[in-house]
This record gives structure tokens, C-alpha cells and sequence, in this order.
């Protein structure tokens, strides 16, 4: 019987990095690693809860819940998913990440309960879904709100070729302030809150303002 149950584990473990090698080749925080142990702890303390203590069965005044340890899992997994989440310009990232890693403790308690299928199943769904959901529908997607510092020369026209340039790219300025230089009077600090289009990266920003010969710095906040 207990070989069985150490087929169990390794079977979820097999799952779990699977689902891990998935998040690695998108560098994402949480790897192989990580979801080899939640798939094999899941099934563990499944197996512990379901099999664990039946021979306590039938003693007088002992009352059993297979659940209950397996039922801790569901919540105490969300501490180690919550880990994943940060916010980096104002964007929340490791969302997806932190979900995989709770679903990957539900698929291994299934594993454990002896749910093969179910957990083969929630594999390649998870698998498939993070593939194919992935590109077809960016075009859903919030546009991206970055906040920028620019330092320009104090002339005349200035501000406004700025301006123009991006929206020449469909880029929305959001909000904007400018004030002098503390160092130099001859240049100005805009402080700009600025939309990118979901086609628009980055790097293109930096290349189109760099491009800019009023432009003296540029700064991702």
C-alpha cells in the first residue's frame, strides 16, 4: 500500500514540474523547483489525511475527518502563492504565477486522493490554457501606464515637440508637470504620467524619446 502512495508522490511531484517548466521558460519567479514541492506536498498531506490515522478507527470516542488536514492545504498554499505578488510601476505582477501555484496544490491533492485522472487532466488543461491564452487576446489587455522623468532644454517650443511626439505614436499623456532644474536653470524637469498602446514596449518608448535632440535625459520611475 505505501508503495503505492510514494507512486502517488512522485507522480504529482512529475506533474508539478511540468507545470513549473512551463512558468521557467517565461522567467517567472516560481519555477520547477517550486511547483515539484507543492505538487509533492499537496499529495502528501492528502495522504496523510486520508490514510494516515485508520488505525484509530473504531477505538471508543475517536471520531475521524479525512479532510481536514488536506483542507488546511486549500489556505495555507495562498501564503506561499501571495509571495509571488508585487507591484512594479504601478502594475501587479505574479498573478498567473500565484494561481498556477494554488492549482498545483489542488492537483496534487487529487493525485493523493487517488484521482489520477483528474490530476493528468487539470495538468494539461493549466498547461494548455497558459499556452494558448497567452498572445491571441493582448488585444483585451489594459494599456500599460508608465511614469517617466524627462530633463529638456528651457527653449521655447520645447515641451510641446514633446508632447507631440508622443502622440504622433498614440501615446496618451495621462498627467504632467514641469519645473526647473535644480542644479541648472537653463533646462526643465517634466514629470509625465504617460499610456502606451498594448503594441508599444518599453524600449521603443526610451528609442523614440532618446531620438529626441531636446531631449537631455530620460528616467523610468
Amino acid at each position: 500500500m505505501q508503495i503505492e502512495f510514494f507512486g502517488r508522490l512522485l507522480f504529482a511531484g512529475v506533474c508539478g514540474a511540468l507545470i513549473g517548466y512551463e512558468r521557467k521558460n517565461r522567467m517567472k519567479e516560481a519555477g520547477i523547483r517550486t511547483h515539484f514541492v507543492v505538487g509533492i506536498g499537496a499529495a502528501l498531506m492528502m495522504i496523510v489525511s486520508k490514510y494516515g490515522f485508520q488505525d484509530e478507527l473504531g477505538k471508543e470516542g475517536i471520531a475521524l475527518d479525512p479532510s481536514r488536514i488536506a483542507a488546511q492545504v486549500v489556505s495555507g498554499v495562498s501564503f506561499l502563492g501571495a509571495g509571488m505578488i508585487f507591484l512594479q510601476r504601478q502594475t501587479i505582477k505574479g498573478l498567473t504565477t500565484a494561481a498556477g501555484i494554488w492549482t498545483t496544490a489542488g492537483m496534487g491533492l487529487a493525485i493523493g486522493a487517488g484521482l489520477y485522472w483528474v490530476g493528468i487532466g487539470v495538468t494539461l488543461l493549466l498547461l494548455a490554457g497558459q499556452k494558448l491564452l497567452h498572445g491571441p487576446f493582448g488585444w483585451l489587455a489594459t494599456p500599460k501606464v508608465e511614469q517617466i522623468r524627462l530633463m529638456v532644454a528651457d527653449e521655447s517650443g520645447v515641451v510641446e515637440g514633446v508632447r507631440k511626439l508622443l502622440s504622433d505614436k498614440n501615446i496618451a499623456v495621462v498627467s504632467f508637470h514641469a519645473e526647473k532644474h535644480e542644479k541648472t536653470e537653463a533646462d526643465i524637469e517634466l514629470h509625465m504620467s504617460i499610456k502606451l498602446p498594448n503594441s508599444y514596449g518599453i524600449d521603443q518608448l526610451l528609442l523614440l524619446i532618446q531620438d529626441s535632440p531636446a531631449v537631455k535625459a530620460v528616467e523610468l520611475k
